[in-house]
């Protein structure tokens, strides 16, 4: 019988389409004892598939990779994204957007030996004030308008729109800012009752009306609020799987 992991124990996934790369990011992490298993995958898509099976809680992800790119990675996961994400690549122009799909470092190549247990750290900081809840879906959030603070029931909210580094709730005929990436904040909705349409938009499930199929073969989400939202193409099946609608094509 296998014994049980410590507390402490973190399972990582290594992510890239360069052996080299895998293998000095596995020999460093070898070095902590907190590490108790490795992954690799050198693809995206096969990451997805390892990080829905395994469930790791570290995640080192390469940017730049074919078909389906470390930002793919973690859109296409959704809220099932593990809790800490440290980029890795030799480019620095993605650092803004690695931070806005809510990573928690980004290591940039060549990284020496400090740097990456600088990062390494802050994943295990991470990881300690990560325990698993029995009910991690958000009830409520807490938002500031027009000098009040107000705490709007998630329930309530027709959509979610990104905003630069904010979400932009909507609620009606009003809309909340609030201080998170809409990566992030996906990854705390109930997915029975929220769904990511498009790349910058995630819709409650329960104010869907009716979808549209427009004259150039796309859908529209149309709200009991008659707000229309754009359905992409990539998030179409996933939606219609989830609204229960049959024989659609993706």
């Amino acid at each position: 019988m296998r014994e049980d992991k410590p507390a402490s124990a973190i399972h990582a996934l290594i992510v890239d389409d360069e052996p080299l790369a895998r293998r000095n990011l596995a020999v460093l992490l070898r070095r902590d004892p907190e590490i108790v298993q490795i992954d690799e995958c050198e693809s995206g898509a096969d990451a997805i598939a390892a990080i829905r099976e395994s469930r790791p809680s570290l995640l080192f992800l390469d940017v730049q990779m074919p078909e389906c790119d470390g930002f793919d990675v973690i859109e296409l996961l959704g809220r099932e994204v593990p809790p800490a994400i440290v980029f890795v690549t030799a480019h620095d122009e993605y650092a803004l957007r690695a931070f806005d799909v809510g990573a928690l470092d980004y290591l940039l190549k060549p990284f020496d030996d400090a740097r990456f247990q600088r990062a390494l750290a802050r994943a295990k900081e991470k990881l300690a004030h990560h325990p698993e809840r029995q009910d991690p879906r958000l009830k409520r959030l807490m938002v500031k308008r027009a000098g009040q603070v107000l705490f709007l029931d998630v329930s309530d909210i027709d959509w979610v729109e990104a905003a630069d580094y904010y979400a932009s709730l909507h609620v009606g005929d009003r809309a909340y800012l609030l201080r998170r990436s809409l990566s992030d904040l996906e990854r705390d909705l109930d997915d029975h009752q929220f769904c990511r349409i498009h790349r910058s938009a995630i819709v409650n499930l329960d104010r869907v009306l009716r979808l549209e199929l427009r004259g150039d073969g796309e859908y529209e989400v149309v709200l009991k609020s008659n707000s229309r939202l754009r359905l992409s193409r990539r998030f179409r099946k996933h939606l219609h799987d989830r609204l229960g609608v049959s024989g659609s094509s993706s």
